[in-house]
Order: C-alpha cells, then structure tokens, then sequence
C-alpha cells in the first residue's frame, strides 16, 4: 500500500469504531463492475455491497435520476404529501405484485418493521391474545444489527454482551419443513425467512421446501415473511427468489438493490390484511419515502428490467457456477449457487477464507469472506461472459494454492 493510504487506513482506525474487518483495498472510484482504488489499481467487484449494487458502480440512468431530483427536492417528511412517492409505490407494486407497500431506509428497518406489523395483525385480526405473539425463524439467520433482530440471531458474536432482548422468537433449522410445522401453535403469527442464508454462506435449502412452507402457513394462518434484501431484484436469477419455487409471501421485505447503491432505501411489500393494521401515528420514518429515495428507486428498477440485467444474472449466474465447479482443487468443500449469489466453501484444513479473498486481491478480483471458511462471490449483475472468464482464470489460480 503506498503511504497516502496506509495514512488513511491509520486514520480510519484511530477515529472510527472497530466493527468491521475490511480488506487492505481504499477504494475511490467505481463504473459497472469495476472499482479503483487509490492508487489507480482495477478490481473486479465480487460483492457488490452485499448485493446492493446489483444495477453496477454509477449507473448512469440512476444518476441522472438522482441528480435531478436532488435539484428539485429532496426530503419533505411524510408530513406532506410529494410528487414521487405515489409514483414508486405504482411501480414498485406494478413489478412485483403487491398490494400495500410501506417504504423505509435501510434493510433492518424493513424487518423490523415488519416484524411491528404482522404482530399487529395477529392480535387485532388473528386473535392472538395481547402480549402473546410468537414469530418463527431459522438457526443461522441474519436479517440486520438492530438490537432487536440481534436477539433472534444464533451467531454468538452478534448477540454476545448486547442484551436483554426482546422475547416472542422461536428458532428452527433452515430448510426443515417438519421443524417449522412442529413449532407452529395457535399464537404463531409469522415465519420469517430468507429464500436463501447469504451471510450465512449462501445456503440453499432443499428442492420443494418453500412450496411446503407455504402451505403451512396458508393452513395455520400463518403470515410467510420473505427476506428478500439480498436475493430479491434479480440476484438469483429471478426477480424474487420465490419465484424459483412458484409461491408468493404475504409480506416481502426488498432493501439493497432497490437504490443501485446510490441511496437506502428500503420497502416492506404486503397486502391490505397486514399493511392495513397500521394507522397513522402508529410507525414512521422521517427519511422514509422522501422524493429523492422515491426518484433513486424508480430508476433503479426500471433499468434492473429495461437492460435485461435478472435474465443476464441467470446466465453469467451459471455460467460462473459452472466454472467454479470445473476448478479442480484439494481446497475445495462446496460450490453453491443461484444467479450470481454463489459461494465456494473450502475445507477447513485449508485455511481461512480471508487469505484466499486478499490473494484475490492481488489477481484483481474483490470478494468476501464470511463464516471462516467461505467465500461470498456476487458480482454487479451487469457482469459479461469474458468478465465472468476472466474471474474464473484469477479464482481458480488462488483456489489451487495452499495457503494452510
């Protein structure tokens, strides 16, 4: 690292709270699914903000909606009413469907807000008696930081010194039909779920196991709530991960993607029977639904559709899957995907994945590595096919090595 940057990463670390674990990389420029650091070096972009910047680095559509609308107006409150949000909630239930849309900033925010509503709709619609209500989820989960998604989390390291925390949380196995149908009761008001565990490592769970959670819950009264912060808007191939099951949620929960990285925002989608317990007073966010976070959207969605980019993360989406499979290397547990969200899990005598994602650093590609011994791979969805092969040369270099 030259000095310029070794400077800024040291001032990074004297002023700002120790969170995170970065790479050694300071990026300073970004365009399609290319990123540059400091000092002029080119990377290809594996992560993608954790699946954030779907639409690519700057999308020039994007910008120029963002720019305009910033020249316009940016943030009236939800006080008043304003020119764009109508206009995103016609679309954005145009796109997938949905009945009610409640629009907020960040991932967390949409599940816990969420989280509020359908409680609120098990006591005043379901019955469920006050104070009762109990929300299903799966071991291995991750739906955000705030304290009260920490308190359902399993991973030590999120919880650990951050409680008490809130109660009405029952934990299950991913994937584990006879587990979710033993653990619903009669105060069950909801199962919340990714389609697929992408902190996680990309778990996939088994073929048919979302149509038999769906009938569960259709035949409990049980409100399916879909985490589709990462996996929705087209990174698995499909513009909702449901979708490869052919069911629907009663409530999905969008984040990341719906801004091309430009701007949180973040949307929780349902129908009228959950969406509709709300009254005004009742929940809100200041930032929620401002016109500059409207306009972001509404833009970022129509090129998502426009340029073809959930039909390209199918096919560069398996075309990379492939690839990754024919590296034929001692270091290699597992190859897994869906779309562009893949993962390579190494065998734990190979070492921590960390070292492999910093060799790939200096191959010029940028992944992440997560839970020890996975590496997270999920490009712009904007990638081609001589960008996809030129990743796969670079990962199976580094994957052949021994770096245990």
């Amino acid at each position: 690292m030259s000095a310029s940057v070794i400077d800024l990463v040291a001032t990074e670390a004297r002023f700002g709270a120790h969170n995170y674990e970065p790479i050694g990389v300071v990026l300073s420029r970004g365009e399609g699914v290319w990123v540059w650091d400091t000092d002029g070096n080119r990377y290809l972009d594996c992560l993608s903000a954790y699946s954030a910047v779907s639409q690519g680095h700057c999308h020039p559509k994007i910008l120029a909606a963002m720019v305009e609308q910033a020249h316009r107006l940016t943030l009236t409150s939800r006080a008043f009413h304003n020119d764009q949000l109508a206009l995103f909630y016609e679309e954005i239930a145009a796109l997938t469907g949905s009945h009610k849309v409640l629009p907020m900033n960040s991932g967390a925010e949409a599940v816990e807000s969420a989280i509020k509503s359908v409680r609120k709709w098990g006591y005043e619609v379901k019955g469920v008696p006050d104070g009762q209500a109990e929300i299903i989820v799966c071991a291995n989960n991750f739906h955000g930081r705030t304290l009260g998604i920490v308190g359902f989390s399993t991973d030590p390291e999120t919880r650990t010194h951050f409680g008490p925390f809130a109660p009405g949380f029952k934990v299950i196995p991913f994937g584990d039909a006879a587990a979710l149908k033993a653990a619903i009761t009669p105060n069950t008001v909801a199962f919340l779920v990714e389609p697929i565990q992408g902190e996680a490592g990309v778990v996939i769970p088994p073929a048919g196991y979302f149509t038999e959670v769906r009938q569960l819950c259709t035949a409990n009264n049980v409100m399916l709530v879909l985490d589709e912060i990462q996996t929705g808007l087209g990174r698995t191939g499909k513009l909702l991960a449901e979708q490869h099951e052919g069911i629907e949620a009663d409530v999905t929960l969008l984040g990341k993607a719906l801004s091309g990285g430009f701007y949180p925002v973040s949307a929780v989608l349902s129908n009228n029977e959950v969406l509709g317990t709300l009254r005004p007073g009742q929940h809100g966010s200041t930032f929620g639904g401002n016109p500059l976070a409207c306009a972001v959207a509404r833009a970022a969605m129509r090129v998502l559709v426009e340029e073809g980019m959930i039909e390209n993360a199918a096919k560069q989406g398996a075309r990379f899957l492939d690839g990754l499979k024919d590296i034929r290397a001692n270091t290699i547990r597992e190859v897994r995907g869906r779309g562009l969200m893949l993962a390579v899990e190494l065998h734990p005598e190979a070492g921590r994945a960390r070292r492999y994602c910093e060799a790939l650093q200096g191959k010029g590609i940028l992944a992440k590595d997560t839970h020890e011994h996975t590496i997270r791979i999920a490009p712009p969805l904007v990638i081609t096919s001589d960008q996809v092969d030129w990743a796969l040369e670079r990962f199976a270099a580094i994957l052949t090595q021994d770096f245990s």
